[in-house]
C-alpha cells in the first residue's frame, strides 16, 4: 500500500513510533555513550558512600527517634499537650534529617543505622530514668547493636 502524501509505504511509518514520548524513551535505549557519572551525577554510585555531614544528620536523626518515642511515651495517647507537641515536632525533623541523609546513604544502610541509634538511645534514657533494669545481658546487647551500627558505616 502506498501512502498518497510522498509516495512510501505505509509500513514504513508504522514501524516509526507513534507519540513523542515513545521516540524519546527509544532514543535513549539506543544511546551509545555509558552512563557515567557525569551524564547523572545524583546518580552516581562509584562515590564513597555519604559525606561526614550526611553521617552527622543521619547520627542526629537517630537521637531524634528516641527524643519521640520517648515524648509518644509521655504523652500518654496524645492527651497531654506538651509532649504530644514534642513528639510531633522531633517526628518531623527526625523523618527529614533521615531522608536528607538517603540522598547519599543507601536506604537499607541508613534506615538501620537511624533505628539502631534510636532504639539504643531509647533504652539507655529508660535506664537511666530507673524505668528499666538494664542488667549485664541487655548492656551487651545493646553493644552488640552499637558494634552493628558502626560496622555498617566502616563497610559503606
Amino acid at each position: 500500500m502506498i501512502s498518497a502524501a510522498r509516495g512510501t509505504p505505509c509500513h514504513v511509518y508504522e514501524s516509526r513510533p507513534r507519540t513523542r514520548r515513545f521516540a524519546i524513551l527509544e532514543a535513549g535505549l539506543r544511546t551509545t555513550q555509558p552512563r557515567t557519572r557525569e551524564l547523572y551525577p545524583h546518580h552516581d554510585k562509584t562515590a564513597i558512600e555519604g559525606s561526614l555531614m550526611d553521617w552527622i544528620v543521619l547520627i542526629a536523626s537517630g537521637l531524634l527517634e528516641a527524643v519521640w518515642a520517648i515524648a509518644l511515651g509521655a504523652s500518654k495517647g496524645f492527651k497531654r499537650w506538651r509532649p504530644t507537641l514534642l513528639f510531633v515536632v522531633a517526628f518531623i525533623v527526625s523523618m527529614v534529617g533521615l531522608a536528607y541523609a538517603m540522598l547519599t546513604i543507601s536506604v537499607g544502610t541508613a534506615y538501620a543505622v537511624w533505628v539502631g541509634i534510636g532504639a539504643v538511645a531509647t533504652v539507655l534514657v529508660a535506664a537511666v530514668r530507673g524505668e528499666e533494669r538494664l542488667t549485664l545481658i541487655r548492656a551487651l546487647l545493646l553493644l552488640l547493636l552499637v558494634g552493628a551500627v558502626v560496622g555498617l558505616k566502616v563497610v559503606s
